[in-house]
């Protein structure tokens, strides 16, 4: 479906055109993550709204037409003037400059992330008619980063303490596609946790990493059963015996790793009779490796007793950290995920003297749905205007909510040493907000490798 950029707005934002003061030019604005969950976000996703919607030519004769005669009928006035000017000065590139911080970079609260001003006084109202889609294409990408990178650093403390620290990039996988709320959303949510992991099943996260961030391949998956390959075999020790069977003849090579839901009927007795009973033999002639999925219960209480079952029945070798690891198998727990419970999970295994590298995790609408705007409570505010050759510094101050307060001026944020800070805009100093966008030109082209990389600075 084709975005009519036009439309791509809020229905008051149509007004807006005739509210600034007379003899406005340039109005500057300014994105941040203002507190909430985390003290710190992981920028991203930026580039993927530029690429999409913004470089070249954004908006056409038939945008401005269609959109003409839905805010008519809307209820509320439009700038015909305004947008076919742009179209025709500038044959339909956006007269804006965007300026950002590297993505990829673990930003604290409170600092701008991405800068936005007019470059054509004929157009200072584009800033802020701007505003909804691109604070919505910047707050739902980072927040998910930010989720994703808060998890790894869980995990990534448990392999330090009890494994390796190398298996880190696919210790979380990405259920997410099913759960989130569209096509555009397993886009934009599965690339973001693809800065931070490698391991992923939401397709479309993966494809859109390689067509707006130059990523080849950015995550991996391995074959895996669900719970309808299983069932069909049969409600009966037979039939699930049968079902587990097909996995190993079908994967079961040398070096493989395949995934097996287990929790289908009895969990328990699945390891016990059949992985490690039955089938146990098959599986260690194998040479692969088998992936046990728990689907159901208390995370907590059912992968401990299904790691012990499985040490029972397969052994296990004790690491150069003095941790207990599986030979043969492995688990992945993909039900009742969050950040909570799997530092529970992994505190619960070292506990009873196992390594965090023989589990995995698989997360869905927790890490691409259960979050909004207000998670970071991300914001866009105008923070400078220059009328009659002037500039002025513009800010809001709620009486009553102090969070609210929004920065006045325009900007330059420096990093040194592991430091942020944001000052008055000084040209003399080196910014850390370079532009990336200007007048319907992508200005910086990002690739994922170098984000990966910013994410460790």
């Amino acid at each position: 479906m084709r975005t009519n950029l036009l439309l791509n707005t809020d229905s008051y934002k149509a007004s807006h055109w005739l509210q600034y003061p007379p003899g406005t030019e340039y109005v500057y604005s300014y994105i941040e993550s203002r507190g909430g969950l985390h003290d710190a976000t992981v920028f991203f996703g930026l580039q993927a709204f530029i690429k999409e919607y913004l470089t070249g030519q954004a908006i056409c004769l038939n945008d401005i037409h269609e959109a003409e005669e839905f805010f008519k009928a809307h209820g509320e006035p439009f700038n015909f003037h305004g947008w076919n000017y742009i179209l025709r000065k500038h044959n339909g590139h956006l007269p804006v400059r965007i300026d950002a911080l590297p993505e990829g970079m673990r930003v604290p609260v409170g600092t701008p992330l991405v800068t936005i001003v007019n470059t054509d006084p004929e157009c200072f109202w584009l800033t802020s008619y701007l505003e909804t889609a691109l604070l919505r294409a910047v707050w739902y990408p980072t927040t998910v980063a930010t989720i994703s990178h808060y998890i790894k650093t869980i995990i990534k403390h448990n392999l330090e303490e009890t494994g390796d620290i190398a298996g880190l990039p696919f210790k979380l996988h990405d259920f997410g596609a099913r759960g989130v709320s569209s096509n555009e959303s397993a886009m934009l949510g599965g690339m973001a946790h693809l800065v931070n992991f490698q391991g992923s099943d939401t397709v479309q996260g993966v494809v859109a990493a390689a067509r707006y961030y130059n990523e080849p391949m950015a995550g991996f998956s391995i074959p895996a059963a669900e719970h309808s390959t299983i069932t069909t075999w049969g409600k009966t020790f037979e039939g699930e015996t049968a079902a587990y069977a097909n996995m190993i003849e079908k994967y079961g090579l040398p070096g493989q790793i395949f995934a097996v839901v287990s929790d289908s009927y009895d969990i328990y007795k699945a390891c016990e009779e059949i992985w490690g009973g039955s089938l146990k033999q098959q599986v260690i002639d194998s040479g692969a490796t088998l992936v046990v999925r728990p689907d159901s219960g208390d995370p907590v209480a059912v992968t401990l007793r299904v790691i012990q079952i499985l040490d029972e029945k397969f052994g296990s070798t004790r690491n150069a950290k003095g941790f207990k690891v599986l030979n043969h198998v492995r688990i992945i727990q993909g039900d009742g995920v969050n950040p909570s419970s799997i530092e529970a999970i992994l505190m619960n295994y070292q506990a009873h003297g196992y390594s965090g590298d023989n589990i995995a995790f698989g997360m869905g609408g927790a890490l691409l749905q259960h979050m909004n705007r207000d998670t970071q409570e991300f914001a866009m505010k105008a923070s400078a205007i220059r009328i009659n050759g002037e500039w002025r510094d513009v800010s809001k101050n709620p009486i009553g909510q102090a969070s609210k307060k929004s920065k006045g001026g325009r900007f330059t944020v420096t990093w040194e040493r592991g430091e942020w800070t944001t000052m008055p805009l000084d040209e003399t100093i080196d910014n850390m907000l370079n532009t990336v966008f200007l007048n319907g030109q992508l200005v910086r082209d990002l690739g994922m490798a170098q984000i990966r990389y910013n994410t460790s600075l």
